[in-house]
């Protein structure tokens, strides 16, 4: 920032002249409207004075400390792991992303029959009926998209609804071992899905990158009364373990 620099004052000069012999009186009159210019002169130079230190550039205060967002007990948004509760969570740190309130759109895959698997946190997962969503990632603390992970919730308005979509995700993810879908960069990319624990409240599975390097997304679904909650770590690594220890984490602290 600039500093602003104080206007300088005007100096006054004063052409000092011969006095001539003057009668008493007059001498007098100049003699007062000396001291009168010279009050005057003094008056404004204390008067500068006091609007130059008024406006003198103040010390800037610290910046006061950022509120803590206050998080209502019992909400989707309490449910949801902190960065840092996710990063020794995963032993690697993290730091907040993108947030939505509602399922993405629909994903185009081929065949088409594989939306689900292609899309499970989107609204080929997320059926309609839910009445809370919310979905927040968290990535990689240089910020490069190299490590990702996502916590997605939806509340249906009952327990048989969230059992219904639960149970379309699992059909839909169990069959389709692999699909091609379009990337943001409009490219085809071609996925493969491996199935792994599977039981009538949770799903566990991976979609692997074909030519992708080892790039992988490990996902967890999770059922608990009227909520369904997925995680997703893609890494080019192994995820599976941390992403069933986020997802439990995660299941536990939502309402059902």
């Amino acid at each position: 920032m600039a500093r602003k620099s104080s206007a300088s004052q005007p100096t006054m000069q004063l052409n000092v002249v011969e006095p001539q012999p003057q009668p008493q009186p007059a001498r007098t009159g100049r003699s007062k409207k000396v001291r009168l210019i010279v009050a005057l002169v003094v008056l404004v130079l204390i008067t500068g004075g006091g609007v130059a230190w008024a406006l003198w550039p103040k010390s800037k205060a610290a910046p006061a400390a950022a509120s803590p967002l206050h998080v209502v007990p019992g909400t989707v948004q309490a449910a949801v792991l902190t960065p840092d509760e996710v990063s020794k969570t995963v032993g690697t740190t993290v730091i907040a992303g993108p947030v939505v309130n509602q399922p993405p759109a629909a994903l185009k895959a081929d065949p088409s029959s594989c939306a689900v698997a292609v899309g499970p946190a989107t609204a080929s997962g997320y059926t309609k009926g839910w009445t809370v969503f919310l979905s927040t990632t968290y990535e990689d603390s240089a910020g490069a998209g190299d490590y990702t992970v996502t916590q997605t919730v939806g509340v249906y308005g009952s327990a048989d609804q969230a059992s219904s979509m639960f149970g379309k995700l699992t059909d839909g993810v169990k069959n389709c071992p692999s699909a091609t879908r379009t990337d943001p960069k409009q490219s085809p990319v071609k996925w493969k899905y491996t199935v792994g624990k599977t039981t009538a409240d949770t799903l566990a599975w991976s979609a692997a990158q074909d030519a992708g390097g080892g790039w992988a997304c490990y996902r967890q679904a999770e059922l608990k009364g009227k909520d369904v909650v997925q995680v997703a770590i893609c890494e080019s690594g192994d995820g599976k373990a941390a992403a069933g220890k986020v997802a439990d984490q995660f299941a536990a602290r939502v309402s059902g």
